[in-house]
């Protein structure tokens, strides 16, 4: 059975993140063979009295994608450089637009967007964005991006991100960006398969990413499906443990119909160091 391609997680957060430390992870995805690196956004995490972290989220401060990922694709030739994902509402199409296209060009067109609506208040209230603005508001605004990706003139004739007669850019190296819309409500997967060339998911459990790919499919679906997460662990984490894990959960996700699977190492609470060591031990195992 072929596996899906392989990113990994940028640590961009937590007590070793550092220039170094994530030029470490990209230059050895890079020099194993590995597909991507990627990165997903937060804008704050709440320090309020009512707020729990019930979701795993990475404690704060962690960097910006778009100035990580184009610090990655100065010291980097062939590995994709994935956003996974961006709250694309939380900036203005025009901006955002222009700041991927950017990236694009500096990375040779090695760009991949993941993009999302967000579901923290808190996050839309700091970008001065009403949360109202989701649903038909997310697709306007994935709507204005291509227009500005596509020839000039750009025009666009929204009712919340009219773009008037225009030239903008830059232009995507290639003609196009692929956007993978993400989403875990049935409601999202759904437009995932309607507006997106792809779909882009965090692991929960193996039954409900199933159903998830199943409908992206039957919506009419028919970019890759990109899925982030990392394998359950014990106690045991040495890399020989880890690594069977690792490769345990390639073959779920080729069986569920993933097409690439990114690792969050740093998530996971691996050092830098043994991460290399954990990427190195499963490219020489899935090269056997």
């Amino acid at each position: 059975m072929t596996l899906p391609r392989i990113g990994f997680g940028l640590p961009a957060f937590g007590p070793e993140a550092s220039p170094d430390a994530l030029l470490t992870i990209a230059t050895s995805t890079e020099r194993l063979g590995f597909h991507a690196v990627s990165l997903s956004e937060r804008l704050l995490l709440p320090a309020t009295p009512d707020w729990t972290n019930d979701f795993g989220l990475p404690e704060y401060p962690l960097y910006d994608t778009l100035e990580t990922l184009t610090w990655v694709a100065a010291k980097t030739e062939r590995i994709k450089l994935v956003t996974g994902i961006l709250q694309s509402l939380l900036q203005p199409p025009v901006v955002l637009a222009r700041r991927l296209a950017t990236l694009d060009h500096l990375s040779g067109g090695r760009l991949g967007v993941g993009i999302g609506q967000g579901w923290m208040p808190q996050e839309y209230a700091v970008a001065g964005v009403p949360m109202s603005r989701r649903g038909s508001g997310f697709e306007e605004h994935l709507a204005a991006m291509r227009a500005c990706w596509g020839p000039d003139p750009v025009e666009f004739d929204g009712p919340r991100y009219p773009i008037a007669r225009a030239r903008i850019g830059p232009k995507p190296i290639n003609g196009l960006l692929p956007v993978y819309v993400g989403g875990l409500a049935p409601q999202a997967v759904e437009r995932a398969a309607r507006l997106g060339d792809g779909f882009i998911t965090a692991l929960r459990d193996w039954d409900t990413c199933v159903a998830e790919v199943k409908g992206y499919r039957n919506a009419g679906g028919r970019g890759p499906v990109v899925l982030r997460g990392n394998p359950s662990l014990t106690d045991d984490r040495s890399p020989t443990t880890v690594v069977a894990a690792m490769t345990a959960m390639l073959v779920s996700a080729r069986e569920s119909g993933v097409d690439e699977l990114h690792f969050d190492l740093t998530l996971a609470g691996f050092p830098i160091a043994e991460q290399v060591t954990i990427m190195t031990a499963l490219a020489e195992t899935i090269g056997d």
